[in-house]
């Protein structure tokens, strides 16, 4: 049943990628879609892909691209507001521009969300004619959401500054485990756990990762348990993987985790890696859930990570595509246990102060309702 607002409920049309598959992007719009179906009237178009890969890769998309612009025509009609999760492709945000046709009329009523950044880098930036068209929608937009101040110069170019709003991502309760707890987990004279837990896609760093361990010394391999949990683009890459790692002992792949699973990976991590370069990244959920988890963190310097990530305070900073690099970091983290154990603490406490769902979904309904009232210009 329906609570609603003092100011009644918002007819909201929702256009964003939902899982399965689960991915940052598709978790953060499903739980931002159960805070607003609790509260106001939504329709949702599901613009999620059945894979990982990036791009459109079939007849069958093209024809789903273009059910989304019909449903988005209709639905904008009774709309009071739009939230829209852009794409960073080029494929992607040719779709996002049939989108925006679509939804013409109610552009000043449109709140875009990016949760990239590095994708649409490219675009605004090295792709000019892409660059024109998307800047003659952005500029009659009501709000763009993004993640955080290294991604406000990817839009330097497009006017109204002023409905450019910096909202970071979060990590969900049961991901938080107790100062007790973190300090437990660290106090143990146990192997060094490492921990990569995101897509085992291209970009993500999880080749250069097992690699630097394939590059250690065998007793420093006997020091270390390093743990994969995630998906694969395709069968192939993975049994690729899965050959590679059947020989080592200390290393393991979980598969596709969520729940109880997920959170005790994380809860029993010490050092969470994600040396990622991928194209398309933003402001990776998997980080913040490993703050919450009181897990220090090695991770790359790209896209919009050093927005809530300081190499100073958090963990490590590796150079992308390095496994010596992270060779080194690991070799560093084994003799270095009461640093990772302070990293992990602060990261907890940034998480519990900054990284919470119910701030996140306050901001963003907070953007919409500033819509609800805005008039077309002109």
């Amino acid at each position: 049943m329906l609570q609603f607002t003092a100011a009644g409920p918002m007819r909201i049309l929702f256009i964003a990628p939902l899982p399965d598959p689960v991915t940052g992007q598709s978790l953060a719009c499903q739980v931002f879609l159960e805070e607003l179906s609790r509260t106001h009237l939504v329709d949702v178009i599901n613009i999620n892909k059945r894979s990982l890969k990036s791009g459109v890769s079939s007849w069958i998309r093209v024809r789903e691209i273009l059910s989304y612009a019909r449903q988005a025509f209709w639905f904008s009609r009774k709309a009071d507001v739009i939230y829209f999760t852009i794409s960073e492709s080029i494929a992607g945000n040719l779709k996002d521009c049939l989108i925006y046709l679509a939804c013409f009329r109610k552009l000043h009523k449109m709140a875009i969300h990016l949760h990239g950044g590095a994708g649409m880098r490219v675009l605004m930036q090295e792709k000019p004619k892409i660059a024109a068209i998307n800047k003659f929608f952005l500029s009659r937009l009501g709000a763009i959401i993004l993640l955080g101040e290294r991604h406000v110069d990817i839009l330097r170019e497009v006017p109204n500054r002023e409905n450019l709003h910096l909202i970071p991502n979060f990590s969900q309760d049961y991901f938080f485990r107790t100062e007790a707890e973190t300090r437990k987990k660290f106090s143990r004279q146990s192997k060094l756990k490492l921990l990569y837990l995101s897509n085992l896609i291209p970009g993500k760093g999880y080749l250069e990762l097992l690699s630097a361990y394939e590059g250690l010394a065998y007793t420093v391999q006997c020091s270390v348990e390093l743990a994969f949990a995630g998906g694969f683009e395709n069968d192939t890459d993975k049994a690729d993987f899965l050959r590679r790692i059947a020989g080592l002992a200390n290393v393991s792949y979980h598969g596709i985790v969520a729940g109880d699973q997920k959170a005790k990976l994380l809860g029993d991590a010490h050092l969470f890696c994600l040396p990622t370069y991928y194209p398309y990244e933003g402001q990776p959920i998997s980080i913040l859930e490993a703050f919450a988890s009181g897990c220090a963190v090695m991770t790359t310097d790209h896209s919009g990570i050093f927005d809530v990530f300081d190499p100073a305070t958090c963990g490590m900073a590796v150079e992308p595509r390095s496994p010596s690099a992270i060779a080194e970091a690991i070799q560093y983290s084994l003799q270095s246990r009461e640093s990772l154990q302070q990293a992990g603490l602060h990261n907890r406490r940034l998480a519990e102060r900054l990284f919470r769902v119910p701030t996140y979904n306050q901001r963003l309904v907070s953007v919409l309702e500033q819509l609800r009232g805005r008039r077309r210009a002109g």
